[in-house]
């Protein structure tokens, strides 16, 4: 049931709507969304909307997730980081295509539970903590891309000059309206092109965990 629902996701909602980097179709038809959901809602995993992962947060849209990675142009020598691992399926497809992926979530239960996950599904490449991620994390910078999977006020400071040279970075900007951004840093100077509008969680920051 999940492997035709898997297919037909990455045809009827990746595809026709312009999604053409053929590793990442193959990496969203291999990879089993339906493990990084509750076992109460994965009747609808491959379903065209995000869904809840407890703790207030989600796992994007299957669309949204393509385009995201899609506008990372990511390599297979890469080095990403990404804000938000979730559940961890973003986290799944980013090793799927980058050669390492360092991954930080603020909230503890996810993060371990993602970590379980992925070590189950065999992947090496993926270094995870728990941090507050508008710092991102300096220890491992510069990096390749960033990917930002919840919703930040500003376009962080921190995480702009942890790019390197024709690194690319994809963030949801906003508060009640969100902008889905591309930032490029060329010649050291970092262009910023507006997406598609967009609706993710916000960004949890450390001093908002013991309210």
């Amino acid at each position: 049931m999940f492997s035709e629902a898997r297919k037909s996701m990455v045809k009827n909602q990746i595809k026709t709507r312009g999604i053409k980097d053929h590793r990442l179709l193959e990496a969203m038809l291999r990879i089993k969304r339906e493990l990084f959901v509750p076992l109460e809602t994965q009747r609808f995993t491959y379903d065209d909307y995000p869904l809840s992962i407890g703790e207030e947060q989600t796992i994007s849209q299957p669309y949204i997730v393509a385009l995201m990675t899609e506008l990372l142009e990511l390599n297979n020598d890469d080095k990403v980081l990404e804000v938000g691992t979730g559940s961890g399926y973003q986290t799944a497809i980013l090793a799927e295509l980058a050669k390492r992926v360092y991954t930080i979530e603020i909230l503890k239960t996810l993060s371990q539970q993602a970590k379980k996950v992925l070590s189950s599904l065999g992947y090496r490449n993926i270094i995870g903590n728990c941090l507050d991620g508008y710092f991102g994390w300096k220890e491992y910078a510069p990096f390749d891309a960033i990917i930002v999977t919840c919703a930040s006020a500003n376009i962080p400071q921190p995480l702009t000059e942890q790019l390197a040279e024709g690194a690319r970075m994809v963030i949801p900007v906003g508060t009640n309206y969100q902008e889905l951004k591309l930032l490029k840093k060329i010649n050291g100077q970092i262009k910023i092109t507006d997406i598609i509008p967009v609706r993710f969680v916000p960004m949890t920051r450390e001093e908002e965990k013991t309210k």
